[in-house]
């Protein structure tokens, strides 16, 4: 385990100990390697409040690994099962509540833990993790920038790479291809390539469509880096762009560019993004921005905050966001402009660095 994931540990059960609970249980993959640095697909955490004794259960397949990447935590092999191995767990240590990620725990482990653990109750809460995660400490900050990076480097090269002729499918093969041979371990998601008429599905995944001369292509893409994700949006012209795609380029433009100007910690997430949909709205386009102006990023591609219009986290410095405005016409196309930004004390530092030009030369 990296100091990184020591220092989260330490968090998480100084939080725990405001919730009044004895214990925390931790079941998915992404939280149980924010806690203890396990890569491995079957980790369950138990993270005591008051103990010092934390636990890392896992199987047999995964002995070498969690003894290679964990410490601070004692690994214990499971015997019939997970469950059978937190219960007797729980015992040994006088557990008498546990909490469960409520976001996480399906119904069935959860009636399985209770059935082998009557003399505990379990409690669904909030991950007090889910909170930490929001602000990024400087280690991964670096892993962030690092995947921000190699997405743009993939952009620049697309802009050499896109031409008529190839397919959306092409492209992102290209993309993904790319960021590969650049360090990044895999999709941040499912590559979105959507062309013509297709721009104006927000998520519109790659397509066999082929690319023609005056289609507008919306290309929305990350990679990960050592677990952290990056996300990345520019809408190419292919060919002269008519005066429609310029007026409505250059106001997604402008709203992205104005929240851009105004970010400052203290801010709510749902202000920046009155800040865009006041402007596009103003301009006649309010009911063809149907989503958020953006979310949180890092181990996951959405992690809180989100900006949207019922989010009133109050932005802190270390919290890294998207800001990605659009504007989406059935039957005509759409255009979305998405950088990542991390909050300062000053303001916002830009991650993205991908240039934004709506017409591609080539």
């Amino acid at each position: 385990m990296s100091n990184d994931h020591l220092e989260h540990l330490a968090q998480f059960k100084a939080a725990l100990q405001t919730q009044g609970l004895d214990a925390f249980l931790i079941t998915d993959a992404v939280h149980c390697f924010y806690l203890s640095g396990f890569t491995g697909t079957n980790g369950w955490l138990l993270i005591t409040a008051a103990q010092e004794q934390d636990y890392l259960v896992t199987d047999f397949r995964y002995q070498e690994q969690a003894a290679e990447q964990v410490t601070g935590l004692r690994i214990e092999l499971q015997g019939a099962s997970a469950v059978t191995t937190i219960s007797e767990l729980a015992q040994q240590c006088g557990l008498k509540t546990i909490g469960l990620d409520q976001e996480k725990v399906t119904l069935a482990v959860y009636a399985q833990l209770k059935e082998a653990m009557p003399q505990v109750t379990l409690l669904p809460s909030a991950n007090p993790a889910t909170e930490i995660r929001k602000r990024k400490n400087s280690q991964e900050l670096q892993f962030i920038k690092k995947a921000v990076e190699i997405a743009d480097k993939a952009f620049l090269h697309l802009l050499d790479y896109v031409r008529p002729g190839l397919s959306e499918k092409e492209i992102a093969l290209e993309l993904e291809f790319f960021m590969r041979r650049l360090g990044g371990t895999k999709n941040a998601f499912e590559t979105i390539v959507a062309s013509g008429e297709r721009s104006a599905l927000p998520h519109g995944v790659a397509s066999n469509r082929i690319l023609q001369d005056g289609d507008l292509v919306l290309l929305d893409f990350g990679t990960v880096y050592q677990g952290y994700h990056s996300d990345l949006t520019r809408t190419l012209y292919i060919g002269e762009p008519d005066g429609k795609a310029r007026e409505i380029y250059q106001l997604v433009l402008r709203a992205q560019e104005a929240v851009l100007a105004q970010i400052q910690p203290g801010m709510k997430a749902n202000e920046l993004d009155a800040i865009a949909r006041k402007m596009i709205a103003e301009a006649g386009y309010g009911a063809e921005f149907g989503h958020g102006l953006g979310h949180g990023v890092g181990l996951e591609i959405h992690e809180k905050p989100s900006l949207s219009p019922r989010d009133e986290t109050v932005l802190e410095p270390g919290m890294v966001v998207t800001v990605e405005p659009g504007i989406y016409l059935p039957r005509w196309g759409g255009i979305r402009i998405e950088d990542m930004v991390v909050i300062t004390p000053g303001g916002c530092e830009i991650l993205t660095k991908s240039p934004k030009v709506l017409q591609l030369h080539n």
